[in-house]
């Protein structure tokens, strides 16, 4: 199978030559950059960084010259190096906050690099464990790093990885015989050099070497979402128009707007497609790819064209977005009232005028979820399929669907008073459970096969965005404390264990950047909330509509 990849070749005094011709916009724009590239130092690279052989091919790799090379390819990427901007904070603000000082230390020596360019951060930077694919940029890592650095007034990083993602999505995705659509993102990229001909390559995992082998369904979400979030923290606007991007929007969307058998505007999805890249019985309809796909419809209505090719796109999105937005407000909303109900369903209801639509059945709401609903608060459960729903609280969906404007504000509140009810089961020592409860015993066994690794992650600064936008600030400012009170002296674990985070995980990795780039970006955006205008989407008067019910839902 030929590689998936980026070839550049270079010589020692930096000058290069392509494989491809000069009518694409990434090669002008890299022959641009290059006139005024400083010399090319060459970084010695310890046995610790090296990287066995990579998959993910791309078309226009000669086979037999490959397989003649791939031996001798080695990753690379510079922790010691600097960001490409200094930073516009004193030391004296440092100075008065370590924990911040020593957080972006952590994430600068997570800078990857490629041809001279910071292009991403790897997942973590722990060499006292072997590295696995930690060693990659995964795309929805990254988020949290490129909005730090867009904070702090680093763009050219996030504009980088924006187009190099990019890239590898045009080319060719297989994972044995069968053939990837168009528009999928890659989940995660490494950065190769091969010293024998002196030239670094970009190689894309596309879901052929992730755990259970599954499709990134979110790493296209957050690719517009970033997008979004670089064209309105920049005002620039013309990354956002050129030919490739649009492209890629419309690839991206075409995948998730294609019609099919579904007879709901949700996307149904495989365990281990998003965040949770684990089988956790999420399968179905779950409330993270749902709340992102709504966010990246948002974002995708304001970045594309309205040339023939985007009015096409923008009147599909509209519709869905109003279809979608009435069926999780509908479906996937629980309170108490709502809770009241379904406990009081009837069953085998048959017509249009059924109350209990999916057929749920009242005998299999589990006994956890009536003591944790508070008299006032709510949430989007996890998943809602024929005779299933799934009770669990997902703390990212819920975050995303009020950042997104997915939940009304009322709702938006409701699920900012059940996280101050309930401080104990979501968020306990260590900010934040990203599901409760945990699966225990039987259950356990059954739904994650015995996953040792389904426990507490950082999701901190998703919850401050959201504390932000509902106006309670002080939710997050208590967060953050207790973040604070551990994280750094811990060396920013991957994740923590116990019922209320007390341990450091048995298997987490140290130096996590998704935890190091979450507790900067909370950090930034509550000293200046003016930054919550890069993830926040208020409510679009096109595709704002008054939800209700059916009469027939409460008769």
């Amino acid at each position: 199978m030929p590689l998936n990849a980026m070839d550049i070749s270079q010589n020692g005094n930096g000058s290069r030559s392509t494989v491809e011709g000069f009518g694409s916009i990434f090669e002008i724009e890299d022959i641009l950059r290059s006139l005024d590239r400083p010399r090319t130092i060459n970084v010695e690279r310890n046995r610790s960084f090296e990287l066995s052989n990579g998959q993910s091919p791309r078309q226009f790799f000669r086979d037999a010259e490959n397989q003649a090379h791939l031996e001798h390819l080695e990753y690379v990427y510079s922790p010691s190096r600097r960001s490409i901007l200094d930073s516009p904070r004193g030391s004296s603000y440092f100075e008065s906050q370590p924990v911040v000082a020593d957080a972006w230390e952590a994430l600068r020596r997570s800078l990857v690099y490629f041809r001279g360019q910071p292009v991403g951060t790897i997942a973590a930077v722990d060499n006292s464990v072997e590295k696995v694919n930690y060693d990659q940029v995964f795309v929805r890592d990254f988020v949290p790093s490129a909005l730090a650095f867009l904070m702090n007034g680093e763009h050219e990083i996030v504009k980088n990885f924006l187009l190099k993602t990019l890239r590898l999505q045009s080319g060719e995705k297989k994972i044995d015989q069968f053939k990837l659509g168009e528009g999928v993102m890659p989940a995660s990229f490494k950065v190769l050099h091969d010293p024998v001909r002196n030239n670094e390559t970009l190689i894309a995992d596309f879901g052929e070497s992730a755990i259970g082998r599954v499709a990134p369904v979110d790493s296209g979400f957050w690719w517009i979402i970033l997008l979004r979030a670089y064209t309105k923290h920049t005002g620039d606007s013309s990354l956002a128009e050129l030919p490739e991007c649009q492209k890629g929007m419309r690839l991206i969307l075409s995948l998730c707007l294609s019609e099919g058998f579904d007879t709901f505007p949700t996307l149904l999805c495989a365990d281990g497609c998003s965040m949770i890249d684990r089988r956790m019985g999420v399968y179905g309809y779950p409330i993270e790819i749902q709340a992102l796909f709504f966010m990246a419809l948002k974002c995708a209505l304001l970045l594309i064209k309205q040339d023939d090719d985007g009015k096409e796109f923008m009147d599909r999105i509209v519709n869905r977005l109003q279809a979608l937005s009435f069926h999780m407000r509908s479906y996937f909303w629980l309170d108490l009232k709502q809770l009241n109900d379904i406990y009081r369903y009837k069953t085998e209801e048959y017509s249009h005028t059924a109350v209990n639509k999916f057929n749920v059945m009242p005998d299999s709401l589990p006994d956890w979820v009536f003591d944790f609903m508070p008299s006032r608060g709510g949430y989007f459960i996890g998943n809602v399929s024929p005779a299933r729903m799934d009770f669990r609280w997902f703390c990212l969906g819920n975050c995303v669907a009020i950042l997104s404007s997915l939940a009304t504000p009322e709702q938006s509140a409701a699920i900012m008073d059940l996280i101050e009810a309930r401080w104990e089961e979501l968020v306990g020592e260590m900010p934040l459970k990203i599901c409760y409860p945990t699966l225990e015993s039987h259950q356990w066994r059954i739904v994650t096969g015995c996953d040792p690794k389904n426990t507490r992650w950082m999701l901190i600064w998703l919850l401050t965005a959201a504390c932000i936008k509902t106006g309670r600030p002080q939710i997050a400012r208590r967060a953050i404390e207790l973040a604070e009170s551990r994280l750094s002296k811990d060396h920013w674990p991957e994740y923590y264990d116990g019922k209320l985070g007390r341990y450091v995980g048995k298997q987490a990795r140290k130096f996590q950047t998704w935890s190091i780039a979450g507790y900067l970006v909370a950090k930034m955006m509550l000293e200046d909330p003016s930054h919550l205008g890069m993830i926040s989407l208020e409510e679009d008067k096109q595709t704002k509509h008054l939800i209700k019910r059916s009469a027939s839902w409460t008769s």
